[in-house]
This record gives C-alpha cells, structure tokens and sequence, in this order.
C-alpha cells in the first residue's frame, strides 16, 4: 500500500471511529458499565492515533503511537487548566468533545489502550502489504 493510499484509508477510519465514540456516549444506559466508562476516551486515543499515521503514513508505529499517545496526555493534563478563556471553550460541545473536562488517571490508561490498538492497527497492515519491509519502529 502506498503511503497516498494508507493516508486515505487512516482519514476514512477517523470519522467512523468518532461515530462509535459518539454513539457510545449516547447509548451509555445499553452497554455494560466497564464499556461505557472508558469506550470513548480508548477509541479518542485511537482515533488521535489513526490521525498522526495520516499526517505522518510512512511513520514507524511505535514512533506514531508515541506521538499520538503524547497528544493525548498533553489534552488530559490541559484539564488540569482552568481560566475563563479555555473553561468557556470546553462549554462548547466541540471544545467538550476535543478538551475534556476534568483529569483523571483513567483516561490516560484508556488512551494508552486506543494507541496501541492502533499501533497494532498499522504494524498489521505494513505486514499486509505485498513488498513493504513492515517495519515496525
């Protein structure tokens, strides 16, 4: 797969990924508790994850997931944060969905989970591919 082509499958995956997040946020009350607690924050850090490989596809994987795992706990720890400014932005539903609200330890072990899932994600497909050296650092 070329490196044009494993873009556009990363960007394609990143909308679904946000959909299922949403959707299991919305319908929370039908999943059990364990996979409502902590399916979103696991599938943002997946789709973090999913985005660093489409800005960066001839990324080594585990040089991606450190990336997107770092992305994720820089935001985490933002909520640590609070002024007017950025308080008001979290306010926003977009500003909620992308910043969070409040730190917890949880969501870094729910991230860390979404990341190498998708670090797992990539090395699979770098070893599906005809020819390539499926590199995985």
């Amino acid at each position: 797969m070329t490196p044009t082509r494993r873009r556009l499958v990363f960007l394609a995956a990143i909308p679904l990924v946000i959909l299922i997040g949403l959707a299991s946020r919305r319908y929370a009350t039908a999943l059990p508790p364990f996979v409502a607690a902590y399916a979103g924050d696991t599938l943002y850090g997946l789709m973090i994850c999913l985005g660093v490989s489409a800005l960066a596809p001839g990324g080594g994987a585990l040089r991606v997931g450190s990336i997107a795992w770092g992305i994720c706990a820089l935001i985490e720890l933002s909520q640590l944060y609070h002024a007017p400014w950025i308080d008001a932005l979290r306010r926003t539903r977009l500003g909620g969905l992308v910043l969070g609200f409040g730190f917890l330890w949880s969501d870094l072990a729910c991230y860390a989970t979404g990341v190498a899932l998708g670090v797992v994600m990539l090395s699979g497909s770098r070893k599906l591919t005809p020819g390539s050296d499926a590199e995985v650092p």
